[in-house]
C-alpha cells in the first residue's frame, strides 16, 4: 500500500474525476474568482485539472502546479488543457508574480502536514500574489469530525466509470495521532475483482492554527466560511474555508 497512491497510481488516478467531480466547493472558487475580478489564478495542487481548465474557459488565465506527474498527465490531456500553464513541483516552483488568485482546493492544505512545508507553501503563494490579492483554500473542521481507529469513516459507494467499468470505494481509519489521522481508500473494481487501497495522512490544524498560520506568511484574513454556502463556522459546520488578502 503506498501514500496517496490516489496521485500516483494510474490505475487510481484514472478513477479520481469519477469519485471526485465538480461539486459544491468548486462551485464556490469559480464564484470566488468571478466576485474578485480575479484575472490571473494560481492552482496548487491542481490534480486533474478539472477545476484549473473550467476557470481557464470562463477566461482567466490560469497556472495550475501539482507534484503528481500522473495527475498533471491528465490535466494536460482532458478538453481544455491546453488553455492551462502546467507546471510540475510543488508551490516552491511557482515563478508567476502579481497574481489576483491563489487557490488550494480538495482539502490541500490537509494533505501539506509538516508545519515548515505549510509555511513554505504560504510564502510562495504571497510572493506569486500582488499585494492586495487573494489566497484561498479549506481544511476540514476538526472539532466537527467523528473518527476511530477501525472506523469505517467514509461509507462504501458505488461509481461507474466509462472505461473501466462499476466500482466501489469506502475509506477506514486505521490511526489517529494528535490532529493526524492515517486512513485507507479501498476501490473494489467489479471487472476484474481487484481490490486497489492508498494511503492517506491528513493533518487536522484548528482554525486559531490556521489563522495564525496566515497572518504569521502576511496575510490578513478577510472571510472564514463553515460551509460551500458561506455560512460562518458554527456548531456542526464542516469546513474552515479561507479567503485571506496578501498584506
Amino acid at each position: 500500500m503506498s501514500l496517496f497512491a490516489e496521485f500516483t497510481d494510474p490505475r487510481l488516478v484514472a478513477l479520481y474525476d469519477t469519485v471526485c467531480p465538480m461539486g459544491e466547493d468548486r462551485d464556490f472558487y469559480l464564484e470566488l474568482a468571478a466576485d474578485l475580478q480575479a484575472t490571473t489564478i494560481v492552482d496548487i495542487g491542481c490534480g486533474t485539472g478539472l477545476l484549473a481548465c473550467e476557470l481557464a474557459r470562463r477566461g482567466h488565465d490560469v497556472t495550475g502546479v501539482d507534484p503528481a506527474r500522473a495527475m498533471l498527465e491528465v490535466a494536460r490531456g482532458r478538453p481544455g488543457g491546453g488553455g492551462v500553464r502546467w507546471m510540475e513541483g510543488d508551490a516552491s516552483r511557482l515563478d508567476v508574480r502579481g497574481a489576483d488568485l491563489v487557490i488550494m482546493t480538495a482539502h490541500v492544505a490537509q494533505i501539506i502536514a509538516d508545519d515548515a512545508r505549510w509555511g513554505t507553501t504560504l510564502d510562495a503563494a504571497r510572493r506569486a500574489l500582488r499585494t492586495g490579492g487573494h489566497v484561498a483554500f479549506e481544511s476540514r473542521h476538526p472539532g466537527v469530525q467523528a473518527w476511530g481507529a477501525g472506523r469505517e469513516y467514509a461509507s462504501r459507494r458505488r461509481f461507474e466509470h466509462p472505461v473501466i467499468g462499476a466500482f466501489e470505494m469506502w475509506e477506514q481509519i486505521v490511526d489517529v495521532h494528535g490532529d493526524m489521522v492515517r486512513s485507507e481508500l479501498h476501490y473494489l473494481l467489479d471487472g476484474t475483482g481487484e481490490e486497489l487501497v492508498s494511503v492517506s495522512e491528513l493533518r487536522f490544524r484548528t482554525q486559531q492554527e490556521l489563522t495564525s498560520s496566515l497572518t504569521g506568511a502576511g496575510f490578513s484574513v478577510d472571510c472564514v466560511y463553515g460551509n460551500w454556502d458561506r455560512r460562518p463556522v458554527g456548531p456542526g459546520t464542516p469546513e474552515l474555508i479561507y479567503v485571506a488578502a496578501r498584506s
